[in-house]
Parts: C-alpha cells; structure tokens; sequence
C-alpha cells in the first residue's frame, strides 16, 4: 500500500473525453489509505495469493419483498431471455485452460436453470478464442447484443469504463475464478460479464454467481438439499426459485470446482477458496491507468 506523493499530486489542466483515460493513480499521490491507518486491518490488507478471496455475500432477509413489489420490467433483457425461451451465452476458451471454460459453460446452465425453471439445458453457447488479435472480439459480441451473457471474460477496467469509440462499457459479475500471480501483478480475475445498460440482468446474474458460494458456506450441495436456497422474490412471481433451480444443478462453488479441476487441496487452489476467517480481500482490477 503506497503513501502518498505530494509532487504526483497534480490538477488536471485538459480533461480527457472518456473516463477510462483518467490516470486513476493521482488518487493515490493525492491520498492514500496508510495516511489514515486503513491498511493492514482485517480484510483492508492485500491479498499475496495464499489465502482465499471467495467472499460470502449475504443475501439478506429476501422473504420481506413481496412479489407484488417487484418483478421484471417488460421489454428489460431479462424479460425478453425468458420469452424467447434460451438463453445466448458467449465462454472464453483460453489456450491451456480448458477446465477455465469448462466451468464456465457451466456457470451459463447455472444461470439457465436460473431463469427457466430449473431447465438448464435452454441456452445456446458461442465459443470465442482468448488471444492478443481477438481479445476484443468477445466483448464486442456482447455489446452488440449477439450474446446475452459472456462467462470467462477477463476482468480489465478498459471494458467496464468502455472505450471513448464505443461508449459502451460491461458490468463484471462477483468473480469466480482468480489467477495465481504474485501481489505485485496485475491478477487475473475472471466472470460473467454483461452489457451496462441492463442492470436488472447484470444483478439477476451476479446474483447466481453469489449463489454457489453462499451453498457452499451453508452446506447447501446440488440435488439433496438446494431447497434451503433462500427464495428470490425481487425478479417477480416466476423467478422467485431461481437460486434454487440453479444449485440443484450446479451445486455449491467447491462442486463446480472440483468437477473441472479435480479434488485439489486447499493449500493449492491459491485464492479459489472461501475466506473464512477475515483474510485479505484487497487487490485492484487489472487495467487502471498507472
């Protein structure tokens, strides 16, 4: 965690066109959290690579939402997916790490099963090939409305921010695998990603990302017990099981895990784990402007 530097620190004379052309490290010259005594406390720490940044987000007391406060807006993504009847979802399949797009194309049937009563074999995949020339490809498609959802996208702020071309940035789901690099790199982190303008979707989605690892944390495990998946009432009267008919199929995080990348130990699986006992969960997002 670096100090600040007061001669770093400096006004902008001519502001950029696009926010993903800010230098985002004047932030830091100009005030940094080890001034205030934020780092090194708890969860505020960097995380090296050897403890786990699968976090348990609590969904909350979902039963006071009454269906009739909530449901999907008509002509939203979301509603459009579950009357044209399948789902579009794009996976990134990376040279060397099939098991990386295995468990994504088994993230978008999770979300499938999400969205069309537990039928998780109602969506339609289009394969992209992560290389140096086609790695815009991708989120392209996704921007272009060719795809719904991306799985395995890589995490990097210059298709969050968007492009000043483009003008269209994504919204990243909860992480759901993280690279194994060092605390000085930049760490691979990678999920589902979706376009920016839907968020009704975007939350839908990262929703049942956030699902395997609350199963795993309650020892909810898929086909026994998924049951006991809290009900989702906010998306309206007929995705109210969603969470549910998502884990019947997938299963809690360490299911997935171990069906694509065997029974690893813990000491080995690097940040893919839970946290359990208040490790650090800090790290930045590849792609800031340094």
């Amino acid at each position: 965690v670096q100090s600040k530097i007061s001669k770093l620190c400096q006004k902008y004379t001519n502001f950029t066109s696009h926010v993903s052309e800010l230098n985002f490290m004047n932030a830091v010259h100009c005030v940094s959290l080890r001034d205030y005594g934020l780092d090194g406390l708890g969860m505020n720490r960097i995380n090296n690579g050897t403890t786990g940044m699968l976090y348990h987000t609590p969904f909350g007391k979902l039963e006071n939402i009454e269906d009739t406060d909530a449901g999907v807006t008509p002509g939203s993504l979301l509603d459009n997916i579950t009357k044209n009847g399948s789902l579009n979802c794009g996976v990134v399949i990376s040279d060397g790490f099939d098991m990386l797009a295995a468990m994504g194309f088994d993230y978008c049937r999770a979300l499938a099963a999400a969205l069309f009563s537990g039928d998780h074999t109602l969506v339609k995949f289009t394969n992209f090939t992560s290389t140096l020339d086609n790695a815009d490809s991708s989120f392209a498609a996704l921007n272009s409305g060719t795809i719904d959802v991306l799985a395995g996208g890589k995490v990097e702020r210059k298709y969050d921010f968007g492009t000043p071309s483009s003008g269209k940035g994504v919204q990243f789901s909860t992480p759901y695998f993280y690279g194994d690099e060092t605390a000085g790199e930049d760490v691979s982190f990678f999920s589902l990603v979706t376009r920016e303008d839907d968020k009704l979707f975007s939350s839908f989605v990262n929703c049942v990302v956030l699902a395997t690892i609350y199963a795993q944390v309650e020892d909810i495990v898929k086909k026994k017990n998924s049951e006991e998946m809290p009900l989702l009432p906010m998306f309206g009267p007929d995705l109210k099981w969603a969470l549910r008919d998502a884990i019947f199929y997938s299963g809690s995080y360490d299911e997935l895990y171990t069906k694509h990348f065997g029974d690893v130990l813990a000491e080995k699986r690097g940040r893919n784990i839970l946290n359990e006992n208040g490790g650090p969960l800090f790290h930045s997002w590849p792609g800031v402007s340094l």
